[in-house]
């Protein structure tokens, strides 16, 4: 570590190494309003009108616990990332059993769900539809491709999120299934501390390669040069969401 803004945001980045499951200790604050949709009540609707599901990329189980209570289909649970894969079989226990694998190669036969969930997991669209049975559905919320842009400024390396939103809806029709509901929503959120970015950078995997204090030391300096100069840590967040079907 050099110099003293590297020591302060030091411990931020320890904290996000350390995270298990997926509730984030730091969020970004909405600065406008969120999403018109409710994808957990959706998800918890569709559940109770289902007789088996399975979530794709369910992190710590966190929603997929909430979703199931008092909800007595059967359920399957898909995670791939080593750490958060038992992290979720603990918290879900006898609700869903959680299977290690990838999300885009399901380990399960054709069509024996009612129902696919996916919340920020990448999807395969005929793999979905693959194991979805007649008369069933899927429901995906994804994070928008120009997510936190702002930042590529400083981090030109900053990976930019595939746009699926019409990839996937492709995907989905030549699948055979209708689309019923697709759309968009962004919206301005703010960091109120550099810290709390660099927990969001550092514990959201993939947003910029080999993100950590170190290593971005510079354009962290920048952007705690343009704050003290009174510019806000604010970005455009967003998500798109996705509800399909296949017919009876």
């Amino acid at each position: 570590m050099t110099g003293d803004l590297a020591i302060e945001l030091a411990g931020f980045e320890e904290m996000a190494r350390q995270l298990e499951g997926w509730v984030l200790r730091f969020n970004p604050e909405p600065l406008t309003p969120g999403p018109p949709w409710d994808y957990e009540a959706r998800a918890r609707k569709l559940a109770l009108q289902s007789r088996a599901l399975v979530d794709l990329g369910t992190g710590g189980g966190e929603v997929l616990s909430r979703v199931l209570d008092e909800v007595g289909c059967s359920a399957f649970a898909v995670e791939e990332w080593r750490v958060n894969a038992p992290v979720a079989a603990r918290r879900l226990g006898s609700l869903a059993p959680v299977v290690r694998a990838s999300s885009l190669r399901l380990p399960f036969r054709d069509r024996g769900f009612d129902l696919v969930l996916s919340r920020h997991e990448a999807i395969d669209p005929a793999e979905v539809a693959r194991v979805l049975a007649a008369g069933g559905r899927c429901l995906t919320q994804q994070v928008i491709p120009d997510y936190m842009d702002e930042l590529r400024h400083v981090f030109p390396e900053m990976v930019r999120y595939p746009d699926h939103f019409t990839g996937y809806q492709e995907g989905f029709r030549d699948a055979g299934l209708h689309i019923d509901d697709a759309r968009i929503h962004r919206m301005r959120v703010e960091f109120r501390e550099l810290g709390h970015l660099v927990y969001h950078l550092v514990a959201v995997p993939g947003m910029i390669p080999g993100f950590g204090v170190d290593s971005h030391i510079e354009g962290l300096r920048e952007l705690d040069r343009q704050m003290r100069e009174g510019r806000k840590l604010e970005f455009t967040a967003g998500y798109y969401i996705l509800e399909v079907s296949r017919g009876a």
